[in-house]
């Protein structure tokens, strides 16, 4: 679960990038029960996505030619123009260069060096999300990547992550990752090398939210019939809960969850 998004270098933000707003809050609201909240006629479109009144993510457009709908996680930093330089040395694309938004804070979008983009976050008023691993809201996120050693030397160059390797079966390894100084405390997500089909198949580095939900199985049913996309069933994971992987009626990927109880 989620420990780290007040810690430099932690999840702290979470916003979908969508063709279709209207229709994509839609699905959303429908699915987990959030309201929107327009950020105003100033922000072309983009709002929040809350939970009895907290944020818990965000939605906004489509910006870039021949972008794909996809969910961005964003990383606290205590200065996104350092971040910015940091991620050029180390290999990967200022996509989006650091940039105020109003009053909230500062942004800057960038792309791992294996493909995988993401962004971070510079609080001003808007220190970051409100709501976290209660039913509906973000419990962990986690990164699909095409080379997992790049992807763990990067991140650990960036963002200062401490990362944790665990074996899960023959030739599969799952790495655990957050801030440095916390261990396990401050741990916000996983990383995994993407299988050799997956490659041969096309699939690309990607991040992707896990939502924490009361059933999975009930969850997943709902998605479906709102038109969503199963890629993977229901299934458990010891000691971690009930997941489940789909991809919003726009393509794009997010997971749901039932933790498993102590």
């Amino acid at each position: 679960m989620l420990t780290s998004t007040q810690v430099p270098g932690g999840l702290n933000w979470l916003d979908l990038g969508t063709p279709d707003i209207d229709a994509a809050v839609s699905f959303y609201t429908s699915l987990f029960g959030w309201r929107f909240q327009s950020a105003g006629p100033e922000a072309g479109g983009y709002g929040f996505l809350q939970q009895g009144g907290r944020t818990l993510a965000a939605i906004g457009p489509l910006t870039d030619e021949g972008a794909r709908s996809a969910w961005t996680v964003y990383f606290r930093t205590v200065d996104a123009d350092a971040t910015a330089k940091a991620v050029e040395q180390a290999g990967g694309t200022v996509r989006v260069p650091p940039s105020q938004v109003f009053t909230a804070g500062r942004m800057a979008g960038f792309t791992d060096p294996t493909g995988a983009e993401f962004a971070v976050w510079e609080p001003g008023d808007t220190d970051g999300l409100e709501l976290v691993n209660e039913p509906g809201s973000v419990s962990w996120i986690e990164l699909y990547t095409t080379d997992a050693a790049t992807a763990k030397a990067f991140y650990g160059s960036v963002l200062s992550w401490e990362s944790r390797d665990m074996p899960m079966g023959e030739d599969v390894v799952y790495t655990i990752t957050g801030p440095a100084g916390g261990g396990e405390q401050t741990m916000h997500g996983g990383l995994m090398q993407l299988p050799q089909q997956n490659l041969d198949a096309g699939s690309t580095s990607e991040w992707h939210p896990y939502f924490e939900v009361e059933d999975c199985d009930a969850t997943v049913a709902s998605a479906a019939g709102l038109g969503a996309t199963v890629i993977i069933p229901a299934v458990d994971i010891e000691r971690v809960g009930r997941i489940a992987m789909l991809l919003d009626p726009f393509g794009a990927p997010f997971a749901v969850i039932t933790s498993a109880t102590a």
